[in-house]
């Protein structure tokens, strides 16, 4: 089938086209004229909330939770919201359901859920898509009761929101408190082995006492230093005086040497002369020579004292260094445990401290959240509260109208083709063609005015 068939059933069979169109338009109309009316009302809602963990405290914009938009429309239209406008508007008792919503409790039904099932059966909400505003509305025939519903949503969902805020930070607060015990505790016991140890190595301040042993330890050690080079001089002058005593520079400088020496080059002297006047067995000879001799011998006395002297000084250089030796090692081995004992202080002041910072911050966070769980400031305002409609919002007459319209006229074309299909007629060449199976050899055209017959056309068909 072409158009032009198409279009030629349309023409002859316009009358059922028309009466089917008209019947379903004038249908439409009477029921839409017969149906009861239906206003809306619509209360518009701000979302302003951030979402706060509890327990770390951190906060994510609502655009950076998924699925936020679509977590409040299935809160708003949960059973209870809705059992709480039940029970806010006092729609359970028997008058007002009955005349409401045309219903009875004949006590063998839950009225409450009956009639929640029934506000959200009405219940429409949107979602905007670039902002953070949501439309409720409620339709009902009387419009102020739509509303009342409509606002009574919106205040349950603000009162829904501060519960479902508050109770986790309720919940966290009370976590914090059982923590803060524990904490507590632990601060206590940190801090009492603190004061144990500093009580038992009597620890006043390990700063300024470990300054003071090392200032010590420094000043020992350099007096271990001198003693040392004392030490090492006083065994050289030592091996000097022992191997030539005589020749040792301390033997040479000390003044009773030098004097016993004058005394005895002098006596040498005397004798000297003594022997060439007189011969050895004079008497002023042998007096002579017994005083040279007992010059020399008080002279390598007094040597043999100085060098005694020496090796008793080297002695007690080295007695001295040994004992300076064995008090630099104790003093290191008292600084080390100074250090050791500091370390200790100090880790065990790390722990407290520790102790006191996890402490704070669960104060802090304790502080936070039970404020945050006494708190009744809802993130969500009213934007719009719904009012009374004056126009229904259903049924939509012209809409409805043009509906039908549509319907109709497809109905109509729908009822021409059926009658065209039962009853058969040949409206163009085309069908002669497809019908006879003959050829169409002209085609003649009706002037209206004249009534002349042309031959227009002669057209041969294979």
């Amino acid at each position: 089938m072409n158009l032009l068939q198409f279009l030629l059933i349309l023409k002859a069979r316009y009358k059922i086209i028309l009466v089917t169109c008209f019947i379903t338009v004038f249908t439409a109309t009477v029921i839409t004229i017969f149906l009861p009316k239906s206003y809306s009302a619509t209360t518009s809602l701000l979302l302003n909330y951030k979402g706060m963990d509890p327990v770390t405290g951190m906060v994510f914009p609502a655009q950076l939770m998924p699925g936020y938009m679509a977590t409040q429309i299935e809160i708003i239209k949960s059973r209870n919201i809705a059992l709480k406008v039940v029970n806010q508007l006092g729609l359970t008792r028997p008058e007002e359901a009955k005349e409401r919503f045309h219903i009875s409790n004949n006590g063998k039904k839950d009225i409450n859920n009956l009639l929640a099932n029934l506000l959200l059966s009405k219940l429409t909400i949107k979602p905007s898509k670039e902002s953070s505003v949501i439309e409720i509305t409620f339709s009902n025939p009387d419009p102020d009761f739509a509303a009342i519903i409509a606002n009574s949503f919106a205040d349950n969902y603000q009162q829904a929101s501060i519960e479902l805020k508050i109770e986790p930070a309720q919940k966290a607060a009370g976590y914090f408190s059982k923590q803060i015990i524990i904490l507590k505790d632990n601060l206590e016991q940190a801090q009492a082995r603190l004061t144990k140890y500093q009580q038992e190595k009597g620890i006043t301040n390990p700063e300024q006492n470990s300054d003071v042993e090392i200032m010590r330890l420094n000043e020992l050690s350099s007096q271990l230093s001198e003693i040392q080079v004392a030490a090492i001089d006083a065994q050289s002058r030592q091996s000097a005086a022992r191997n030539h005593a005589s020749e040792s520079p301390d033997v040479a400088i000390n003044p009773i040497v030098q004097k016993l020496r004058l005394d005895a080059a002098s006596a040498e002297s005397k004798l000297a002369e003594i022997s060439l006047q007189l011969g050895e067995n004079h008497p002023q000879y042998q007096s002579a020579k017994a005083q040279v001799n007992k010059i020399k011998s008080q002279l390598q006395a007094e040597i043999s004292r100085v060098a005694n002297s020496i090796s008793r000084s080297s002695n007690i250089t080295e007695q001295r260094e040994a004992e300076l030796r064995v008090q630099v090692e104790l003093q290191k081995q008292k600084v080390l445990e100074l250090n050791r004992t500091r370390d200790e202080s100090t880790l065990l002041k790390k722990d407290v401290e520790i102790a006191q910072r996890a402490m704070d911050t669960v104060t802090q966070r304790f502080g936070q959240t039970r404020i945050e769980g006494e708190s009744n400031q809802s993130d969500i305002a009213i934007l719009n509260p719904a009012i009374p409609q004056e126009t229904p919002s259903s049924p939509k007459v012209f809409l409805n109208i043009v509906l039908a319209f549509v319907m109709g006229g497809i109905l109509g074309i729908g009822f021409g083709f059926l009658a065209e299909l039962f009853d058969r007629r040949i409206r163009c060449r085309e069908d002669i063609v497809n019908t006879l199976d003959m050829p169409v050899l002209a085609i003649i055209v009706s002037k209206s005015k004249n009534k002349d017959i042309n031959l227009l056309t002669k057209q041969t068909y294979q």
